[in-house]
């Protein structure tokens, strides 16, 4: 089980595929990097050669900004959108869909589970 950028690879899976554990390499991301590297993409996790990593880990290290690093910057961008108080930073701050969908229905993974407060309130007076 290979580790790169901090991460255990998952055992008996395509080398192409089990680079997407990294955060932020996507499959072409880790199609360019294995071609760089000139490794067969079928290639099982597993049956990597030690130099076939040390290729992997290079070109990442020096190409791609990963996990931490990258998770860093995406927090700082989304801070320095709220300090600036754009209207991106205020849905930010809102907890509330950024890219322009509705709110009036859906939008439950940015609002959290439905207060159902409202609709006891209906039924209670209705059954008394």
């Amino acid at each position: 089980m290979p580790r790169i950028a901090g991460v255990d690879l998952p055992k008996n899976k395509r080398i192409e595929i089990a680079l997407t554990y990294i955060y932020g390499i996507g499959r072409s991301s880790a199609k360019k990097i294995l071609e760089e590297a000139e490794i067969d993409p079928n290639t099982k996790s597993d049956d990597l050669k030690p130099e076939d990593i040390t290729k992997i880990r290079r070109i990442i290290d020096e190409k791609y900004k990963v996990e931490g690093e990258l998770r860093r910057e995406v927090a700082m961008n989304i801070k320095r959108l709220m300090e600036i108080g754009c209207y991106r930073g205020l849905r930010h701050r809102r907890g509330l869909p950024v890219r322009g969908q509705r709110t009036r229905t859906n939008a439950r993974t940015r609002k959290g589970p439905r207060g159902a407060s409202i609709g006891r309130r209906k039924r209670e007076k209705a059954g008394s």
